[in-house]
């Protein structure tokens, strides 16, 4: 068959493509518990290799798989979960069926891999059921909780005390006071609605609160006593980066607006946080702090 060097150079991208497929859903079916789930990746990954095997047999090329990409979504999957690693993997799909459109004129082959690039699609929807997206829930609210309390607590005491490792043994303390708070409270909320897996729920909550608690307090724990202003300013940089991150995790798994949720959150823990730092001014001075 002879194609044109656009052409071959399209397959060939198709066979980089199939070949990095067959290890990723190979890989992800191996990490799966439940069994209905482990051979819907199997046969998928074996799908994966039967195209690239197509693919070969027009390029006549032993190509190489996009180790990077593989290796950056085995780290995802363990950071973020399986969920979110099969949402980027969609678009990865239909990126696939795209091209598998274009190529389908010239090369009939491609007409019955774009059927079953579709089928894939829809087999992973219907396998997307994974725990811990259950309790999002939960993890937004000692998520948003612990940004809105600690940026304002720490904000309100850091020009205040005017000391970091003050500002950080205040920070530690009221931090791990408002996670134990948080995942009483929640526990007893779930409890009240009569939700068997409360316990779980305040985990994760008191979890998403506890890890925020220590990431806003690190600032002042690395930097010296006096340089609080720059301890103030990551944590700020940090707050921000927390939000983007989450909101970010959420928009794929959840397949929910990002910006709006970013900007909102952003919003209202930043205004706290100025709202706080007035007000650990103003009493600074009415206290007289300065004077002792």
């Amino acid at each position: 068959m002879t194609l044109s060097p656009e052409m071959k150079e399209t397959v060939r991208k198709a066979q980089i493509d199939e070949e990095t497929g067959a290890i990723l859903y190979g890989y992800l079916g191996r990490k799966q518990k439940d069994e209905k789930n482990r051979k819907v990746f199997s046969q998928m990954s074996s799908d994966e290799k039967a195209h690239a095997a197509v693919w070969k047999g027009i390029t006549g090329e032993d190509v190489v798989p996009k180790r990077n990409h593989i290796l950056f979504l085995k780290i995802l999957t363990v950071i973020f979960g399986f969920t979110f690693v099969v949402k980027m993997m969609q678009k990865d799909e239909r990126v696939g069926r795209e091209r598998y459109g274009m190529m389908c004129h010239e090369l009939p082959q491609a007409a019955r891999m774009l059927e079953e690039e579709r089928s894939h699609e829809n087999i992973l929807y219907n396998m997307l059921d994974e725990e811990r997206l259950h309790y999002v829930g939960a993890m937004v609210l000692g998520l948003n909780d612990a940004l809105v309390e600690l940026t304002g607590a720490i904000a309100g005491v850091t020009f205040a005390l005017a000391n970091t490792r003050l500002v950080a043994m205040t920070g530690i303390i009221t931090g791990i006071s408002a996670t134990l708070s948080m995942a009483a409270s929640n526990y007893l909320a779930e409890r009240a609605e009569g939700n068997a897996e409360a316990l779980k729920s305040s985990a994760y909550t008191g979890a998403a609160y506890l890890v925020t608690v220590a990431l806003l307090v690190l600032p002042y724990l690395l930097l010296p006593a006096h340089m609080y202003v720059a301890a103030f300013a990551v944590m700020i940089v940090t707050v921000m980066l927390i939000i983007l991150f989450f909101n970010y995790y959420i928009s794929v798994a959840k397949e929910e607006p990002f910006l709006r949720r970013f900007l909102e959150m952003a919003l209202i823990s930043l205004s706290v946080a100025v709202i706080s730092f007035i007000i650990g001014i103003l009493a600074k001075n009415l206290l007289g702090i300065d004077a002792l």
